[in-house]
């Protein structure tokens, strides 16, 4: 139809884009005849519905106050904005307002026209036996009824009409529409259910709600049955043809997430949640704030929660350097402690797309950040010193690593310059320029590792102690520096002159604590981004082995963890994130399948190819050697260092270095030697053993058998 064809409506025709002018004008004609007649209507019901019965006093003083009552109510409705309020969305609030406008013009009238009544007391009381000092009471109260009821019913009953021909015309979804189950008969529910119905250009309809509350089974919000609790949801979407479920639980715990989950996976149904809490204060609950059900939603534990307020005085008004920040953990680092108002942030990376990318970001956030963008390697030790010199950082959050196991596994001597020589570069440039604080990122792979990759962030966590040792013994001149070329300083020496600078070295004040975590999901390389890729492209999906385990927890969870370990540390410490259950990643790789509505083994084949050189069936937190200290957050923990020889340590670092940049191939063995727990040989021995032993800390010990069963009912 062409725009000089289509209808348009008359007030729209009349008044153009400010038709709602017109509106309020016809409104307020409306009021001008409600006002003064409700309260007449009072008076001839009072009278038996007789004209002639109605005495002159009442009618006369009606007549009087009419005009008056009748500028004094539009004027207390247009304060009241019943003039300027859209009413085909009219709701709790329109009717407050209401409400209250109908109290204060009833207060009025009541007192306008007792006192006129009082003022024509002389001229109509002439029979002591007959008062007409007020009016009757009937008449207040009826007048004041008859009023609300009309200028309440106008402005809703255009609301009304449009949900009667919205449920008219969307009785039955169209042919693309569906079916919506709602999970949680709250508020949050109930706003969901209110905008589907709200939003006439989609077929989509609630057909029912499910809620574990039996206070609320068997009753309907807005027409739609609340059926019963969570072991009813199997048999509503079969009762009730549900296409799509929506999780609108927003103060549910991750348990009870995953649980509901669990069961939401065996249907084919498209799962949508409503993320937490904060959408409900703000009253931004709708369809379009309902994201897609995550693996993250399915990991069945409660994000960690960190003092924020110690992590902003920690950093606020401080330089902070960050290496590897363009990396998936760097990058969110730069994030967070841009959020804390630090004095300069410096981004330092190898790789310039990614550093790029993040400095663009942080510039459009936080104009007002001093930031540095920095590209070099850790491995330069001209380049550390530079950048120490030059920025004085006093906070350093060490993430730049080679994290790839397969790859380290084919190329060690790159692991052990980047990870442990670069490590060693960094701390020893921020050690001698008087950084206050040195964050090392670590990994469980550092545990009892059988890659090399492990061994190398092994040897960054002894490197880091090895470090606090010497410096709270007052010997930091001790520790060598290692170089493979000289670095002239400012003063014109190629290597810094230790017995010159003695003083110095036992003024060292610079603290090094290490952060250990697990597995990150959504990060470079990670398995979360591989499997989505590898189900888009119709499989199959890729499984290492199909008992492989491993730790979990999300960016901005190991991002808080970095930051308050470097807010609260002594020197020395090893952080461990309390990351729950350890996660079977063929249990993973199946609901993710699920979760993109197909099935397993049907529709997308897993495939098991078998571990790859150096990876472990399982990943643990700590050595058998270390002990747990508590913190005061009850998801972190502190593992009590291991003793080594630190002498004979640092002194094997300079022959390691020397080996890894002349590429030998007896690197492995070197490592070997100095990581004690390294262990190349015989892994598959230890693999059932410690299995068993995790999946006791987690409550499921089982014999295969049961494991199994129990893991077939999980999916």
């Amino acid at each position: 139809m062409s725009k000089s064809n289509k209808k348009v409506k008359p007030m729209r025709r009349f008044f153009g884009k400010e038709h709602w002018i017109g509106i309020s004008l016809f409104l307020a004609l409306y009021d001008i005849i409600v006002v003064s007649m409700s309260y007449f209507l009072a008076l001839w019901l009072r009278f038996d519905c007789r004209f002639s019965e109605i005495p002159k006093p009442y009618l006369t003083a009606w007549k009087l106050f009419t005009p008056a009552y009748i500028v004094l109510a539009l004027l207390c409705f247009y304060i009241l904005r019943l003039y300027k309020s859209i009413w085909r969305f009219a709701s709790y609030s329109e009717l407050l307002r209401t409400i209250i406008a109908s109290l204060i013009t009833t207060a009025i009238h009541t007192v306008g026209i007792t006192v006129m009544m009082r003022l024509m007391e002389d001229k109509f009381v002439k029979n002591p036996l007959t008062h007409y000092t007020r009016m009757p009471l009937s008449y207040y109260i009826i007048g004041a009824m008859i009023q609300f009821v009309l200028i309440l019913g106008a402005r809703f009953a255009y609301r009304f009409v449009l949900l009667i021909k919205t449920e008219t015309r969307f009785g039955k979804p169209k042919n693309d529409g569906a079916n919506i189950m709602i999970i949680g008969a709250g508020s949050a529910g109930q706003m969901i259910l209110r905008d589907i119905n709200s939003a006439k250009e989609v077929g989509d309809r609630v057909v029912c709600i499910i809620d574990d509350n039996k206070n609320k089974q068997g009753r309907y919000i807005d027409g739609v049955p609340v059926v019963g609790g969570r072991d009813s949801i199997l048999e509503a979407v079969e009762r009730y043809d549900v296409q799509k479920i929506f999780l609108a639980l927003p103060s549910a715990t991750m348990a009870e997430r995953r649980d509901i989950l669990a069961i939401c996976r065996e249907t084919k149904c498209e799962l949508k949640n409503l993320p937490g809490m904060y959408q409900l204060v703000k009253g931004e609950v709708s369809v379009t704030n309902l994201k897609n059900v995550s693996i993250e939603d399915l990991l069945g534990r409660d994000p960690i929660q960190v003092n924020s307020n110690e992590v902003y005085e920690f950093v606020y008004g401080k330089t902070v350097l960050v290496t590897g920040g363009g990396g998936s953990i760097g990058s969110e680092l730069c994030r967070q402690v841009a959020e804390h108002h630090p004095k300069r942030l410096i981004i330092f990376d190898v790789y310039e797309n990614n550093a790029y990318s993040i400095q663009l970001e942080l510039r459009e956030k936080h104009p007002e950040l001093d930031l540095v963008t920095l590209i070099g390697s850790v491995r330069d030790s001209r380049k550390m010193f530079q950048v120490f010199e030059e920025y004085k950082p006093e906070i350093v959050y060490h993430a730049a690593a080679h994290k790839h196991v397969p790859l380290m596994e084919d190329s060690p001597c790159e692991a052990i310059k980047n990870n442990a020589i670069g490590t060693y570069k960094t701390a020893y440039a921020a050690m001698v320029h008087g950084c206050k604080r040195f964050v090392l990122i670590s990994t469980d792979k550092a545990v009892n590792p059988t890659n090399i990759m492990g061994a190398s962030k092994r040897l960054c966590e002894m490197i880091i102690q090895s470090f606090d040792a010497k410096i709270k013994e007052g010997k930091a001149a001790e520790i060598p520096q290692l170089f493979t070329h000289y670095t002239k300083t400012k003063s014109g020496k190629e290597k810094l002159d230790t017995t010159t600078n003695a003083e110095f070295f036992r003024n060292v004040k610079t603290e090094f604590v290490a952060v250990r975590f697990g597995n990150v999901l959504g990060s470079n390389g990670s398995v979360i981004p591989i499997f989505k890729k590898q189900i888009e492209q119709g499989g199959p999906v890729t499984v290492t082995h199909p008992d492989i385990i491993r730790y979990f927890m999300t960016i901005p969870e190991a991002v808080s963890l970095v930051l308050l370990a470097g807010a609260t540390a002594n020197g020395g410490e090893i952080f461990v994130l309390d990351m729950g259950s350890p996660v079977k990643i063929d249990t993973l790789a199946r609901n993710l399948i699920r979760l993109s509505g197909l099935k397993p083994d049907e529709d997308i084949k897993i495939v098991y190819t078998g571990l790859r050189p150096g990876e472990k069936l399982f990943e643990e937190k700590l050595m058998a050697e270390e002990g747990l200290r508590k913190t005061e957050n009850e998801k972190i923990h502190i593992g009590c260092p291991l003793k080594f020889d630190i002498d004979r340590f640092l002194d094997d670092l300079d022959d390691l270095m020397d080996a890894a940049y002349a590429n030998s191939r007896d690197i492995k063995r070197l490592v070997a030697s100095m990581v004690s727990t390294y262990h190349q040989e015989g892994v598959d021995a230890i693999r059932s053993q410690t299995y068993r032993m995790l999946m006791e800390e987690a409550g499921d010990a089982k014999t295969e058998d049961e494991s199994e069963e129990a893991d077939e009912a999980d999916d």
